[in-house]
C-alpha cells in the first residue's frame, strides 16, 4: 500500500515539474482567438516568415510571422539561424506582449530547409483552405 501511494505522489511529481517546463506552441491565429494566454509565460509561436517584413537595425531584428491568416510582430535580439529569411518557416520562443507583438529570446534554427515542424505545417495547411 505505501508503495503504491509512494508510486503515484511520485508520478504526480513528475507531470508537475514536466508541466512546468513544456513551453507551448502557438500559431498567429490561435493567439488572436484565444482568451485564456498568459502573457507572463513563455510560449513558442509559429509560422512563415512574411515577405518584405524583416526590419534590421544595429541590435535588433524585427519580422512579421503569418498563418497566411493572421499575423503577429516579433522582435529578436541577437544572432538568427542562417537559415532564417522571408518566405521561409520559424519557430520563436518567448513572451507575448500583447496579441499582436511578441518579443523573442531565442530564433529556433531547422535542420535543413525543408524542415518544418509538424504543427506548423498542420496550421498552414488549414488556414491555406
Amino acid at each position: 500500500l505505501a508503495l503504491s501511494v509512494l508510486s503515484v505522489l511520485a508520478i504526480f511529481l513528475l507531470f508537475k515539474v514536466l508541466e512546468d517546463n513544456v513551453l507551448y506552441f502557438y500559431s498567429p491565429s490561435e493567439i488572436k482567438n484565444s482568451d485564456d494566454i498568459n502573457l507572463k509565460k513563455k510560449i513558442r509561436i509559429g509560422g512563415m516568415v512574411k515577405k518584405g517584413s524583416i526590419k534590421t537595425s544595429a541590435n535588433e531584428i524585427k519580422f512579421i510571422v503569418t498563418d497566411y491568416k493572421n499575423e503577429i510582430i516579433v522582435s529578436y535580439k541577437g544572432t538568427v539561424p542562417a537559415l532564417f529569411a522571408e518566405g521561409k518557416g520559424v519557430v520563436a520562443e518567448g513572451k507575448l506582449q500583447d496579441k499582436k507583438f511578441f518579443l523573442a529570446n531565442r530564433i529556433l534554427a531547422k535542420h535543413d530547409e525543408n524542415y518544418m515542424p509538424p504543427e506548423i505545417k498542420e496550421s498552414l495547411k488549414q488556414n491555406a483552405k
